[in-house]
């Protein structure tokens, strides 16, 4: 299991997305938002129909994500967002990649420079670490009754760079471009999706001691949980051993 689908597993079982269902349904709503700017039908628009699949994966109202499209679209008025992403430095020199969707610059960049500066990190020139990721699409399927053989060659067949059987799900791997036909002929299979999205893969990764690893998991989840930052990437390889202690804190 890669450190991206490993964070992503015990943030689930953390439950830290339904302590602040509030927050996260802003961000969602935000997503749904900057994607409708592209269409509003999500059959024509991929980047829209994933921000929908994830708002509803999360039991976001369905008004809700009608509203966030309504607003993309330009037929309601919303607020004027902005997307972009900033760099810098965590703890002990692991690089972060941190996403934003926000109406207010300033306040965004002086929160994360905040957190990483008050853990021992920096901010970073643009530039300075998006060299060290490379953009990748991600799908988890549920294995049911299907073999680990079956759902292997179907993905390898598709067009997937490369699956990662797990006890319950499959993780299939591709490149960015390929993401949307790799999830369409695994649907076509009778394959449940449970998630599917684009996220940036480090090229290499940095291994810590356990202390100096949960130190950085701290500062992700501080990052993940400000409201103008949708998604947090690093370059750190935390092994089982880490995510236990860290769920054990919680």
């Amino acid at each position: 299991m890669s450190g991206h689908s490993k964070w992503a597993t015990i943030k689930r079982k953390k439950g830290a997305a339904d302590a602040k269902r509030g927050t996260l349904f802003t961000k969602l709503a935000r997503e749904i938002q900057l994607a409708a700017r592209e269409g509003a039908d999500p059959n024509a628009n991929f980047k829209l129909r994933l921000a929908v699949d994830k708002a509803r994966a999360s039991n976001m109202p369905k008004e809700n994500i009608e509203r966030a499209i309504s607003r993309g679209a330009g037929l309601e008025k919303g607020e004027e967002l902005l997307e972009t992403t900033y760099e810098g430095y965590g703890p002990h020199g692991v690089a972060y990649l941190v996403q934003v969707v926000t109406d207010n610059r300033n306040r965004a960049v002086s929160d994360i420079r905040r957190i990483l500066t008050r853990a021992g990190g920096s901010m970073a020139e643009s530039g300075a670490v998006a060299w060290q990721f490379e953009p990748k699409g991600y799908i988890a399927v549920a294995l049911n009754d299907h073999s680990a053989e079956e759902i292997f060659d179907w993905a390898i067949e598709a067009g997937a760079d490369d699956v990662d059987i797990g006890e319950e799900q499959a993780e299939i791997y591709t490149a960015p471009d390929h993401l949307r036909w790799v999830r369409e002929a695994l649907e076509a299979r009778g394959l449940t999706v449970e998630s599917a999205e684009r996220y940036m893969a480090p090229k290499t990764t940095l291994t810590l001691d356990s202390k100096d690893a949960l130190q950085n998991m701290n500062v992700m989840e501080q990052l993940e949980e400000l409201d103008d930052v949708t998604r947090v990437y690093t370059n750190l390889d935390f092994s089982e051993e880490d995510l236990a202690q860290y769920q054990e804190a919680a």
